[in-house]
């Protein structure tokens, strides 16, 4: 594709720079912010608990075995905190890394396809995408999983292209098996099921069934077993409940009942993918469009076949009894390089016309910019209005940043410059995302036990026991750095509960019982048990306390 005559050529060194500067922002806000219930903390405890126990096969949450998910983000955090200590830079790591490797594969796959222009721009859209740049940061499986099927994908569409000679076709294909197995070990079977939906549709699109010839299945199949079978063998034979639970409760359960309480109606991703895509909104439609249209000359279609993954992957979940607003996250590279290449045929056609891509979020920042005091509106007693009142800058700070990006981009599309628009509005959208999401630690005190544990981290012996009554915040055995007992309140650690009952308190009698019969002892519960057993007369020293949560202690 060639470039636009009136636009500067960024020469490799600029390139450096820019990927230099890009990753500082990337990275060194990781540290900034407290875990937050209930993914990060679960999936920072978990990691913690395997470098503790030493034990990196069967995971555990707070103790007990918790399959709900396979165990490669686990042991990417446990070797992190193994490396560099326990932190909160090194618990949202593996998704930092695979989010920013996601923009540089989505860079590399559009560069060797269509050319540098199209890349920098899909890399610009994906690296300041608001979903991409948020799930980036924070510590949950939707990026590792997103980062994985997108390679996948990607090596797929470069070993099929015309132009790929015979070894190349097999040495992307075996990346794209390798990808696929990782994705597997990240997050189960979505890791086949959604290339193979997507394959099969692509085929019957075009009527090219010569394709399935040059996936190489034997020696693919044999990798994907090679690298993911020890695990799933060796968890089952160490814990015989292991598959019944993960293959069968973890993936058909989940998809065809509503057993997790996450049911959205079908039109639920809709909403996310539009607020998830800004600032590119008004250029995802057109991008679309302009995918639906053969390549002439081509006998593979690797913009159709792109496409045709973003529809699997959006239809997959919408149907899905279980829906969460990452689960779409695998199908933004996809969206990225689709509308990076419609933004270069744009700037090829008139690159002044790049305004009104521009303009309309300029006038979404305002609008957010007047909007934002409404914020304190969502308090509750469990999150005050004073926090969400500290909240109200930050999301006011990102809406002037995405505001003056907006405007930078407006004026270097008058001037012709397609680059330094596309730029500069990513600029702005990744920018303002970071605020957005930095920000959100105003929230910390009522979604985080951090504060909480910190008033009473020195009083708390080892030999102390410590139980959970009536609930369980998945931060706060990290921030203890011990597990705690559960006293009567399951939720997701029912599975691991009934495989080691004795680990649990089922009523209130026994938790009474066991807390009368220690020296010294800690509880974490809500005001209301609280003020249950206060009435009762059972003795318990209030220790410390916030929003949510009440820490307490045997006087």
């Amino acid at each position: 594709m060639a470039q636009n005559p009136h636009d500067r050529l960024i020469s490799g060194r600029m390139l450096l720079i820019m990927l230099a500067i890009f990753a500082v922002v990337w990275f060194g806000t990781l540290d900034y912010r407290k875990l937050i219930k209930p993914d990060e903390g679960r999936y920072a405890e978990i990691p913690r608990e395997m470098v503790a126990t030493g034990d990196w096969l069967t995971p555990r949450l707070n103790g007990l075995k918790y399959f709900e998910k396979p165990a490669l983000q686990y042991w990417a955090t446990a070797t992190a905190f193994t490396l560099f200590g326990e932190h909160h830079w090194t618990a949202r790591l593996w998704s930092a890394l695979t989010g920013f490797l996601g923009i540089l594969v989505t860079f590399f796959t559009t560069r060797r396809l269509w050319g540098s222009t199209p890349a920098l721009y899909a890399a610009g859209v994906l690296g300041s995408s608001l979903l991409w740049v948020m799930i980036g940061h924070v510590n949950t499986l939707d990026m590792g999983v997103s980062f994985f099927l997108s390679s996948a994908i990607f090596c797929f569409v470069l070993a099929q292209r015309d132009q790929a000679p015979a070894g190349e076709n097999r040495w992307y294909m075996r990346l794209a098996w390798l990808a696929l197995a990782l994705s597997v070990l990240s997050k189960g079977l979505i890791g086949l099921l959604l290339p193979a939906g997507t394959l099969v549709l692509y085929t019957l699109w075009q009527r090219d069934l010569g394709l399935w010839r040059r996936l190489h299945l034997l020696s693919g199949l044999g990798l994907l077993l090679a690298v993911t079978a020890p695990w799933f063998i060796a968890v089952s034979l160490a814990n015989p409940e292991f598959a019944r639970f993960f293959f069968i409760h973890e993936h058909f359960e989940r998809f065809l009942t509503k057993v997790h309480g996450r049911y959205q109606p079908l039109w639920y991703f809709i909403p996310v993918l539009l607020v998830g895509m800004l600032p590119w909104l008004v250029a995802l439609f057109a991008a679309l469009r302009q995918a639906c249209q053969a390549e002439p000359q081509s006998r593979f279609q690797p913009q159709r076949f792109l496409l045709l993954w973003c529809l699997v992957v959006f239809g997959f979940f919408s149907v899905s009894s279980s829906k969460l607003a990452s689960y779409i996250l695998p199908l933004f590279p996809a969206l990225a390089v689709l509308v990076g290449l419609y933004l270069a045929k744009l700037a090829q056609r008139n690159a002044r016309l790049f305004r009104w891509q521009a303009l309309p979020m300029a006038a979404l920042a305002l609008v957010c910019l007047f909007v934002a005091p409404q914020a304190v509106q969502l308090s509750s007693p469990e999150v005050p209005l004073q926090l969400y009142a500290n909240y109200v800058p930050w999301l006011q700070a990102a809406s002037l940043l995405l505001l003056c990006g907006a405007i930078g981009a407006t004026a270097c599309a008058w001037f012709a410059q397609s680059t330094a628009s596309v730029l500069c509005l990513a600029c702005g959208g990744l920018l303002s995302s970071q605020l957005i999401l930095l920000g959100h630690d105003s929230l910390a005190p009522a979604n985080s036990a951090y504060q909480t544990v910190e008033r009473i981290r020195d009083q708390v012996k080892p030999e102390d026991p410590f139980f959970s009554v009536n609930t369980y915040d998945q931060t706060l055995p990290f921030y203890l750095k011990r597990t705690v007992t559960m006293v009567i309140y399951m939720d997701e650690l029912a599975f691991g509960i009934a495989q080691e009952p004795s680990k649990f308190i089922a009523d209130r009698a026994g938790f009474e019982q066991a807390w009368q019969a220690a020296p010294r002892a800690w509880a974490l519960m809500e005001p209301p048990t609280y003020q249950q057993f206060v009435t009762s007369g059972l003795p318990m020293r209030l220790a410390a306390q916030d929003s949510r949560r009440m820490i307490v202690s045997k006087p």
